[in-house]
């Protein structure tokens, strides 16, 4: 798991830069998440470049802390603004000037001004963190379900001290997107490069704790159907890696719907948002050099129109995005319309349990104690 970013198209647009700007001080601030030490890099290229030239710059790190779904918000009313610059004369000034940018609608005392390391690192140690939080939820939920405890209690009782808080302590399937894997990956490295394996071994962890949970997911809905899944139709609803996007970069429906494929299942896959081609080819990418499980996507995977269409003679119902239209289905219609017994499987702690098995479900959800015999 020690593979260094390529940085080739940063490289490309520093040197972009310097052949545009050739007279006077530019500010150049880097924006998203970087490699730790980017800025340096920019800097020498930049510096290079310019030899000849009466350009000078100064280079800023100024990262995003944007969640799909709600980035105008976060944009408009963030938590915090970093600003990371040398700590020189020349980069305070150029601190100063960015931040007076943002001072027109955030307030001076939530713009945190740092060196450029230290902006660097911290949002990839904010995605870690989040990740990391995530990873030990889902890890108390295989407990909860070993030992008959509620996932969604443990969490609120913990999530009440102050220390501690609330917020993404929701167990699920495991997350996904494109930052929380690719940034942890980054520290990964970054720690290897710099001799400390241990603590590499230690944020790796996270990673592979979310992959153990969506392969205990699969394994779970195999095992809870008489072990075997081969030739009985499940209806996946959601692919999305999260609700409000059709973003599907690392989300967990592409594992979890190809461990399915795998054991023989024939998948009946809707999402509102991602369109179909999407998820065929993200399976298909997924599959790599296997055909076997390449033969399966094209032979038992149908993208349905809509819930219920899905939904029709299915042995199974798996939930995978926590999409609010799925809370609203019409259960009683669902149950008329699947095979006997008729199994759900929540992957992200949407539906009411309890009430699905009073119906004559036999559901279960990650993190919670089986209520059907």
């Amino acid at each position: 798991y020690q593979r260094r970013v390529h940085g080739g198209y940063v490289e490309s647009c520093s040197r972009m830069i310097a052949s545009i700007v050739t007279t006077g001080h530019t500010i150049v601030v880097e924006k998203s998440t970087v490699p730790v030490r980017c800025c340096v890099a920019v800097e020498k290229v930049l510096t290079a470049c310019s030899k000849e030239t009466s350009a000078t710059f100064e280079v800023l790190s100024n990262p995003e802390f944007l969640a799909e779904g709600t980035a105008i918000q976060d944009l408009l009313v963030p938590d915090r603004v970093l600003i990371g610059g040398k700590e020189t004369e020349s980069g305070q000034r150029a601190i100063a000037k960015l931040s007076s940018v943002y001072e027109q609608w955030v307030p001076k005392a939530n713009v945190i001004t740092t060196n450029q390391w230290s902006s660097e690192l911290s949002k990839l140690v904010a995605n870690a963190f989040l990740a990391q939080r995530i990873s030990s939820i889902n890890a108390i939920s295989a407990v909860c379900e070993a030992s008959g405890a509620n996932v969604d209690e443990v969490a609120k009782a913990i999530g009440r001290d102050s220390r501690i808080g609330s917020k993404f302590l929701k167990a699920s399937v495991g997350f996904g997107g494109s930052c929380f894997q690719k940034d942890i990956l980054n520290l990964v490295y970054l720690c290897s490069s710099l001799g400390l394996s241990e603590v590499g071994d230690y944020w790796y962890s996270v990673t592979a704790m979310n992959d153990y949970q969506r392969r205990r997911f699969a394994e779970k809905i195999v095992k809870t159907m008489f072990d075997t899944v081969t030739n009985k139709k499940i209806a996946v609803l959601g692919f999305a890696f999260k609700k409000d996007t059709g973003d599907t970069r690392e989300t967990s429906a592409i594992p979890v719907c190809n461990a399915l494929l795998e054991d023989g299942a024939v998948l009946h896959i809707y999402d509102p948002k991602v369109p179909p081609k999407q998820m065929l080819a993200d399976l298909e990418y997924e599959a790599g050099n296997n055909e076997h499980l390449k033969s399966c996507i094209k032979k038992n995977v149908v993208i349905s129109s809509s819930s219920y269409d899905a939904i029709e003679k299915a042995h199974a119902l798996v939930v995978l995005t926590e999409w609010d239209e799925f809370k609203a289905l019409d259960f009683e219609h669902v149950l008329s319309k699947m095979t006997k017994p008729a199994f759900v499987f929540d992957g992200r702690g949407i539906l009411d349990i309890m009430r699905l098995n009073a119906m004559g479900f036999r559901a279960l959800a990650i993190g919670k104690p089986c209520s059907f015999e």
